[in-house]
């Protein structure tokens, strides 16, 4: 349900911002306040979920997403783009509790089934991928001419439900170690190669998944598709994001997470590479999908690498911290993409990939030498 949400806002907005902004160049701005809010947010919903434990955290999320398409909704009745940003900005709450879900179920999972929760949590996102895009497009116009307010509704409607499901939810709440267990400082935290690497994996691979999907619906609109080849194309994107999930964590079991991170930077430089290939329907399908399957290798790499980097009552900081990075580079990368769109184009789109993907596999290799190390040391 909270991926539903997540996908209606990324295959809508940026279109409908095209439709309310002032300049082309800020159609991709209701993105960025929608990540904008989930980055102001990050922090605080993991220290108050720590506090109070999860499932208050997720409805109050929930309840702000159902504000936040509401108004989203009225905005396009308007036509006020800067209600519409506001909304899309109330609708990234609900993200930033949301995608604590992860960490929530490795909460509830032995040492061995960690990867294995991580990516059964992100295989929601399957069903996401087909009943968000359905619903964005099959709602889209449910209103008329005020284009996507139905997509916003619906949206609306489905955070509803999410609350429901929410209240019959058991979830275990804060135990005495996790809230007075002993802390470590963030200059003994920050000495552990592995949580550096793990922040810069999951925040890299989504701050270049972020930077091309973002783009991609404007460009294929620009390079003359129509609103529903646009949709067709996210929706194999997120199945792409999602259906790997299935089966990403035996992968990380079997052949170290380290090389899973790996493979997931050179998708995304492949991803990178379609994408300068050409404007064709095909070349967008291809780079989007090529995009998702780096982004889930590189996401659920990183938050594997990252729940082994930290004790019981570290949890709050050094998810917020993780969360927050994410975010922070999401903002960067959703503002950027429309700028780079509309005054270079979506070739510097794609070439925008491979600093970011070369970085992460620096990092990487630079870990590898520092356990093998740290192993040789200790024999």
């Amino acid at each position: 349900l909270y991926s539903s949400c997540a996908i209606i806002v990324f295959t809508t907005a940026a279109l409908a911002g095209l439709m309310l902004a002032p300049s082309p160049g800020w159609a991709t701005a209701p993105i960025t306040t929608f990540v904008i809010g989930a980055a102001a947010t990050t922090i605080p919903a993991s220290l108050l979920m720590q506090r109070v434990g999860r499932r208050p955290g997720f409805i109050l999320g929930a309840a702000a997403c159902i504000v936040g398409a509401s108004l989203a909704a009225v905005a396009i009745f308007l036509g006020n783009f800067l209600l519409f940003c506001l909304a899309t900005g109330l609708q990234g709450v609900f993200q930033a509790f949301g995608g604590y879900y992860r960490f929530a179920a490795v909460e509830a999972s032995s040492e061995k089934m960690k990867p294995m929760a991580i990516s059964w949590v992100l295989t929601g996102g399957v069903v996401a991928a087909v009943a968000g895009t359905l619903i964005a497009s099959g709602t889209s116009d449910l209103f008329g001419p005020f284009t996507f307010a139905g997509s916003y509704a619906a949206s609306s409607v489905i955070a509803i439900f999410a609350v429901l499901v929410l209240l019959f939810l058991k979830l275990p709440k804060p135990t005495i170690e996790e809230t007075q267990g002993e802390r470590r400082p963030w200059s003994e935290l920050l000495r552990q190669p592995r949580l550096i690497v793990a922040i810069a994996c999951a925040t890299l691979a989504f701050g270049m998944m972020n930077l091309m999907m973002t783009a991609a619906p404007v460009a294929m609109i620009g390079c003359g598709f129509d609103k529903t080849d646009a949709s067709w194309v996210i929706q194999w994107h997120v199945l792409a994001m999602f259906v790997p999930s299935f089966f990403t964590g035996h992968l990380i079991v079997r052949y170290g997470v380290e090389k899973i991170c790996v493979a997931g930077m050179l998708l995304l430089i492949a991803a990178g590479i379609t994408g300068l290939a050409g404007i064709t329907f095909g070349h967008f399908a291809v780079a989007l999908i090529l995009l998702g399957l780096g982004w889930n290798f590189g996401f659920i790499g990183g938050t594997t690498m990252l729940t082994e980097s930290y004790r019981p009552a570290e949890r709050g900081k050094v998810q917020a911290a993780n969360d927050f990075a994410i975010a922070a580079l999401m903002v960067v990368a959703s503002l950027s993409s429309g700028k780079l769109l509309a005054t270079v184009g979506w070739a510097s789109v794609s070439i925008a990939l491979f600093p970011m993907a070369a970085v992460a596999l620096v990092m990487i290799g630079w870990l590898v030498i520092q356990q093998r190390t740290a192993a040789s040391n200790i024999r």
